[in-house]
């Protein structure tokens, strides 16, 4: 195949050469023929020998080799330009087989056509039509030898060093293709796994790109955010954003904080913006790195919260010991002298005050006692389910609620098993209801959901009452922050000391108007090794 495409334009060129005896055409279409026929049969081997691709090459520069000596003795013989012919079928199997291949196709390239000059020299060949004289074959006949022979091995080595070359540099390409390949991916996969909103813009501010999380915290399709300004991601104004590109420290960017409206709230968040350069540093753009700050706000809400509770259960302590044995004496002193009056008297009704309101103290000191030192918890395993089941059916029949009150209870499964103190779970369970009511005094609905949730146990306190402001919300937590009338403001400080206790967590969700929702989550099998957390 190596031959046929290129042997019939020399057949040509030999025809047309005026001081050349042509051969006749009975045999140029002969030769064109068997050119031809040999193809097709390299073709038919392909499938013949497609398990031995070395036996098949062999085969076919043979044939090459063949047809290239047929060429050389009828056109010429020692002065045939066809001896060229066994160049390209050295550097095709140079190129294809590498060099041990290319150096046996020249080795036979030569025995071929040194047999065939020999031969055609010492008269053991019959001579082709138009072949010089034997004196001009005397003296070139060593010529052609010498110089065949090293053209041969020069192609021959040549070749396969090229070809060695350039397999090894298609090989270092792929492989840094791959690699390129590796990075980029490694590269899209960093950036799309980062937790931090990533933003890229060009010089005139169009964004370029956006990770996962970006599109997460802007609420907003990557589709809407790349190639439209950086101010339609609602991170800055067309007004803003010129002044941060301008005001962006290169060397140490320094951490701003702006507000995101978004689906009607407002998001802290937090962003770093820094010059993009491309490989030769100039500068292509910018980079906004930010991070949505809802959670850093809660937590760091939630360490306050439980300072100024350490610091209030260390007061608590004190002060009820310190008042409550002076208070009993109070309360006893105040008994005796009622006793000693008439009935009705009024110093016995100012003393019957005094008695109430010391008896409200001595409730209100005890109170502070439980959230200081809250009793050893008695955990046990039981029916959580039922628990709250039971709770509910006896707060439906409770003093605290009315007609105009409805309860619903869903729990899902209908059983399900917690380690906890149960005692301690139904003071949860009825602070946080009695709350609701409270919160409804003109009647509603509580929802009460018990449901598990991964190796948690939840419950759920939804009610549609008036709900809590940004600011009661913030001290839900704190002892006497009672947002009702009448109310101690210890109860929600002895649910979060209870759940604290239990290892649990406390979320909490209410808007003004709108109700309240409250979750109790706490681990199945006893006290986890983190502090509770408490969201407001």
């Amino acid at each position: 195949m190596v031959i046929s495409s290129v042997v019939l334009p020399y057949f040509l060129l030999q025809i047309a050469l005026p001081e050349r005896q042509p051969p006749t055409f009975d045999l140029l279409f002969l030769l064109a023929g068997a050119t031809y026929l040999a193809s097709l049969v390299y073709i038919g081997l392909l499938r013949i020998l497609r398990e031995r691709p070395a036996w098949h090459a062999a085969l076919q520069f043979a044939g090459d080799l063949a047809l290239v000596t047929g060429l050389v003795y009828f056109f010429g013989g020692i002065g045939s330009p066809f001896s060229l012919f066994y160049l390209v079928v050295i550097m095709v199997a140079s190129a294809l087989l590498r060099r041990r291949a290319g150096l046996l196709v020249a080795s036979a390239a030569y025995v071929l056509y040194a047999t065939l000059l020999t031969g055609l020299a010492h008269g053991w060949i019959a001579a082709p039509p138009g072949q010089i004289s034997q004196a001009e074959i005397a003296w070139r006949l060593p010529y052609n030898l010498a110089v065949h022979l090293f053209g041969f091995y020069a192609v021959a080595l040549l070749t396969s060093y090229l070809a060695a070359n350039v397999t090894r540099a298609e090989r270092e390409l792929e492989e840094k293709r791959d690699t390129l390949a590796y990075l980029e991916v490694l590269h899209r996969d960093v950036v799309q796994s980062i937790s931090s909103g990533v933003l890229s813009t060009d010089l005139a501010g169009r964004i370029t790109s956006a990770n996962r999380a970006a599109v997460e915290i802007l609420g907003r399709s990557e589709d809407h955010l790349v190639g439209r300004p950086i101010s339609d991601s609602g991170l800055f104004s067309a007004e803003e954003w010129p002044h941060h590109a301008r005001t962006a420290d290169l060397a140490r960017p320094e951490r701003s904080e702006l507000e995101l409206q978004r689906r009607g709230e407002r998001v802290p968040i937090g962003f770093t913006l820094s010059r993009l350069t491309d490989a030769g540093g100039e500068a292509a753009g910018w980079i906004v790195v930010f991070q949505d700050l809802s959670q850093w706000r809660k937590l760091q809400e939630e360490l306050r919260i439980k300072d100024r509770m350490a610091a209030v259960g260390e007061l608590a302590a004190g002060l009820a010991h310190e008042v409550g044995n002076p208070l009993a004496a109070i309360s006893g002193s105040v008994q005796l002298l009622a006793a000693a009056l008439p009935a009705d008297d009024a110093q016995q009704r100012l003393l019957g005050i005094i008695l109430k309101e010391s008896q409200r103290l001595d409730r209100t000191i005890k109170g502070f006692m439980r959230f200081a030192r809250p009793r050893e918890r008695a955990a046990s395993r039981f029916d959580i389910a039922a628990l709250l089941a039971e709770n509910v059916a006896l707060l439906r029949n409770s003093e605290e609620a009315t007609g105009r009150h409805r309860f619903a209870l869903e729990l899902d499964p209908p059983s399900a098993y917690l380690v906890a103190d149960p005692d301690q779970i139904s003071q949860i369970f009825w602070n946080l209801a009695r709350n609701a009511l409270r919160a409804t005094p003109d009647g509603g609905t509580l929802t009460i959901r018990g449901e598990l949730a991964g190796d948690r146990y939840r419950i759920l306190f939804r009610d549609d009452g008036r709900g809590m402001t940004e600011e009661q919300r913030t001290k839900i937590f704190q002892p006497f922050q009672s947002f009702f009338d009448g109310g101690s403001g210890i109860g929600m400080a002895i649910v979060y000391r209870i759940v604290q206790e239990h290892g649990g967590r406390l979320d909490v969700e209410s808007r003004a108007g709108q109700g309240t929702s409250i979750a109790v989550s706490l681990p199945l099998e006893g006290v986890a090794a983190t502090p509770a957390e408490a969201h407001a």
